[in-house]
């Protein structure tokens, strides 16, 4: 409860959503459920490729077959496609939660 009045401050201080949620806020205005649950999970997939990204940073790679621009670049997508896959899966709770929040929020 505390952190729903947390984000209605911030929404109210901004003159709307937080950035990034833009679609599930025009999505739940339309009343279409469908796309609001997918952007609320591509929101949670985008928060977990965040949350992951420190915990990659820290890995070396040994030549032959590591090293290099190239890598860093490839491993930054990769762990984007991790987030993806976790959310798709079930994830971590992060997309109910904004959905049951932007429902408050709307309903008020």
């Amino acid at each position: 409860m505390q952190m729903q009045g947390r984000m209605e401050a911030a929404m109210a201080a901004r003159g709307g959503a937080p950035a990034g949620l833009e679609a599930l806020d025009a999505a739940l205005r339309a009343g279409n459920r469908e796309q609001a649950k997918a952007a609320a999970t591509e929101f949670e997939a985008f928060f977990l490729s965040q949350m992951m990204q420190p915990m990659f940073s820290g890995l070396s790679s040994e030549p032959p077959f590591g090293g290099g621009h190239a890598e860093s670049t490839w491993r930054s997508l990769l762990v984007d496609e991790y987030g993806k896959m976790m959310a798709q899966n079930g994830g971590v709770g992060v997309a109910d939660a904004v959905m049951r929040t932007m429902l408050a929020a709307q309903e008020a």
